[in-house]
């Protein structure tokens, strides 16, 4: 595997967004942080444990269809020296498709080592459907 260097957490999330509109899997592998402690969690899947694991799992991925276009809105960024921390709602629209697809919430972790910035963790779940305005349930 050959790691890319980032200069910046916004760099490698920028490079993660640009292997998934292209379906790239080296790329997307050289995203990654060389850790077996790597965490990955697709929207509807389960929670993926280690190197191996996730690159298979985006292998998988870019494997079963059509390439899609990702637009990211409602960014919250924390960011400190070691680690950060992007959480966006991500809007894919895939060519041929006429009905949007729901959109994504994903929290991704960088990690800052040797070679720059590194995603660590991904966790993706689709977003909830719109709620009605007179639920008054309280969660404790």
């Amino acid at each position: 595997m050959t790691m890319r260097f980032f200069a910046t957490p916004q760099d490698a999330e920028a490079a993660f967004y640009d292997a998934i509109e292209r379906a790239d899997l080296d790329a997307m592998v050289a995203i990654w942080a060389e850790d077996e402690e790597v965490v990955c969690t697709h929207p509807n899947g389960e929670r993926l444990s280690g190197f191996a694991a996730v690159r298979e799992s985006w292998r998988q991925v870019f494997s079963v269809g059509p390439r899609a276009s990702v637009r990211l809105s409602d960014p919250v960024r924390r960011e400190g020296i070691l680690l950060a921390l992007h959480c966006v709602h991500e809007h894919y629209t895939v060519p041929g498709e006429e009905t949007p697809r729901p959109p994504v919430i994903a929290s991704n972790v960088y990690v800052r080592g040797a070679q720059g910035w590194h995603l660590l963790s991904r966790h993706a779940s689709c977003a909830p459907g719109a709620v009605a305005a007179d639920i008054s349930a309280t969660l404790h």
